[in-house]
């Protein structure tokens, strides 16, 4: 892929990203065109479309900041906190050409929403969950307008976004590289997909990384400098970085930070969106195709079987030393609730051994996967159920299985009977 100006949010990654667990075998390609999905037909439902339609009737504003433009209006009202912030240096989306070392690329997520920024960009990228289609891509322009126009992209994006990596639909993805200086790959079809299951050592490169990991090596803050040894990086002032400070201009973001934490917790997120997108639109062709049996005996079981298994981390990376970000993410994101009887959260950080203290994804309470068809959510419930009563085989311990049921039981409100 050129670094031209496409007309695609080229959000996460490189076009060439190399899936990690033959994803390109198990999640083959799917027709977005199908009757039952028309993925560039159907009005997007998702969080820049209302608000597209909040300005569009003058109900709402977005303020224009001299310094960042609409970026701190358009967080606030997509409910995204800036200290999630996350910098890449790396050229791989279209706007590559104003992407280095020296002028990285600011991305900001919740868990439905996702902005892209570049200092000295045309446009922000933004990404938004629709419950029923998945994700939806849009650009806005940098210039401040009397009425400023979110434009869709659909057909642009699916170049990097609905290839195997994404499991062949409209989905996320994040990639470690091998830099050059300048922030180039190295070598460009050669982008490692990143998600909770990757070794720390392959992690982030391309990307800044603020906070600790103590001995845990990774690619973050480092670039290969010699072209005669493309695949060596300079390690030396890379790990454990609490400050930026001096790497480039930190006036031209609203953080400072490049938080370790964030960037652990959107690389869970994406994978688990992904087998949301790919649960849903199987069930839904299968359905519409009168092919559920065929799809129930050959396919179902096989994706809720790896949904389950990584909403439950089951093969997350060994932590072999604790994790502290530096911002005020680790803080911030749990208090978004919610909380069972006795205050536990799924979104409760552990960080000293593994991700999170109750090992199943906060993804659980996502618009994509309350929207998951009955026949399809009936199988996750279950896969879940089976594994936390140990009627399967779990690596999470009794007490913490017991804890999760709990937890569940209490906030999540459309569960099935046998869950009570």
């Amino acid at each position: 892929m050129q670094l031209k100006w496409l007309a695609c949010a080229a959000f996460f990654a490189a076009c060439a990203g190399a899936a990690a667990h033959d994803d390109a075998f198990d999640f083959p390609y799917l027709p977005f065109d199908h009757p039952a999905i028309q993925y560039e037909k159907r009005a997007p439902e998702d969080a820049v479309t209302r608000l597209q339609a909040e300005i569009d009737q003058g109900k709402t504003k977005l303020d224009y900041d001299a310094r960042f433009g609409y970026l701190p209006s358009l967080l606030k009202h997509l409910g995204i906190n800036p200290d999630s912030q996350m910098l890449v240096f790396s050229k791989t989306s279209f706007q590559g050409p104003k992407i280095s070392p020296k002028s990285p690329r600011a991305l900001y997520f919740s868990d439905d929403a996702a902005v892209g920024y570049v200092p000295e960009g045309d446009v922000m990228e933004v990404i938004a969950t629709d419950p029923q289609q998945g994700l939806e891509f849009y650009t806005l322009e940098r210039e401040k307008t009397a009425r400023p126009q979110f434009l869709r992209r659909t057909m642009e994006c699916m170049q990097c976004h609905m290839i195997p990596g994404t499991l062949n639909v409209p989905g996320l993805e994040i990639t470690s590289v091998i830099p050059g200086p300048d922030g180039a790959p190295r070598f460009a079809a050669q982008a490692l997909m990143v998600d909770s299951r990757t070794p720390f050592d392959d992690r982030w490169g391309g990307w800044y990384v603020t906070g600790t990991a103590g001995q845990m090596q990774s690619r973050a803050n480092a670039v290969a400098p010699r072209a005669d040894q493309p695949s060596v990086l300079e390690y030396r002032d890379t790990q454990n970085l609490t400050s930026l400070r001096g790497r480039f201009d930190l006036s031209q973001y609203p953080q400072p930070t490049s938080d370790i934490v964030a960037l652990m917790t959107i690389e869970h997120q994406t994978r688990v969106n992904n087998l949301l997108i790919r649960l849903q639109w199987e069930t839904r062709i299968a359905e519409h195709d009168g092919k559920t049996g065929e799809f129930k005996q050959n396919r179902l079981k096989m994706i809720t079987d790896q949904l389950v298994s990584y909403m439950l981390f089951e093969n997350e990376a060994k932590m072999y030393d604790p994790v502290e970000g530096v911002s005020t993410f680790t803080k911030t994101f749990p208090q978004r609730g919610p909380r069972d009887k006795q205050g536990r959260s799924l979104r409760d950080f552990d960080l000293r051994t593994r991700m999170f203290r109750y090992p199943l994804s906060y993804m659980i309470y996502s618009g994509l996967f309350d929207a998951l068809p009955p026949l399809a959510k009936e199988s996750v419930y279950q896969g879940l159920y089976d594994a936390l009563t140990g009627k399967t085989p779990s690596r999470i311990s009794a007490e913490d299985r017991r804890a999760i049921i709990e937890i569940v039981r209490d906030t999540k409100h459309d569960l099935p009977a046998y869950w009570k």
